[in-house]
């Protein structure tokens, strides 16, 4: 039997989250997670359009747009991506390995662009962009803890609410 498309629960949970990016506070934020719950629970379009729709209307409240934008929510699109690697699994190994990988490529992607530019401080060099990146490592740290975080409490969330108040949106382990 076909499981519906419509995931409320999922969508619900994935609004919830994208209201507390308003809060986010040195790099604590919900998005990298999001974008994976995204990815792993939500079908088609609609889990690649939510972190970018959020990024787009939250961007200019929070400081508008650089010219790392278009990195940052390219690397929110590979979360969606990687999710759905974790689509049909429940386990929570495999779910924080994905989240440790989102926060890797997260921090490699989104802070790319500071060494590519020409006003960049750092030479266009391998001892440039390894500068460029041992700067920005104290705040991979709060990535790396909120990715974590956001990602245990949305998919803990959705495991527990799926067998309570919505069982179309359980996941039940598929077959290898």
């Amino acid at each position: 039997m076909e499981k519906s498309t419509a995931r409320p629960l999922a969508i619900g949970l994935t609004a919830i989250a994208g209201l507390a990016r308003m809060a986010q506070h040195l790099n604590f934020a919900p998005v990298g997670a999001l974008s994976l719950f995204a990815g792993a629970r939500l079908r088609g379009w609609h889990a690649y359009a939510l972190p970018i729709v959020l990024m787009a209307v939250t961007d200019p409240l929070l400081g508008g747009y650089s010219t790392a934008t278009p990195f940052v929510y390219a690397s929110f699109l590979f979360s969606v991506w990687m999710g759905t690697k974790i689509r049909n699994t429940e386990n929570p190994v495999w779910i924080c390995g994905m989240a440790l990988a989102g926060s890797l490529q997260f921090f490699l992607i989104s802070n790319l662009p500071y060494w590519l530019l020409s006003t960049s401080p750092y030479a266009h060099n391998l001892s440039g962009l390894a500068a460029c990146y041992a700067a920005a490592i104290p705040f991979f740290r709060h990535t790396l803890e909120s990715d974590l975080l956001y990602t245990a409490v949305l998919f803990g969330a959705h495991a527990w609410l799926s067998r309570r108040v919505a069982p179309n949106e359980r996941v039940v382990a598929q077959p290898a």
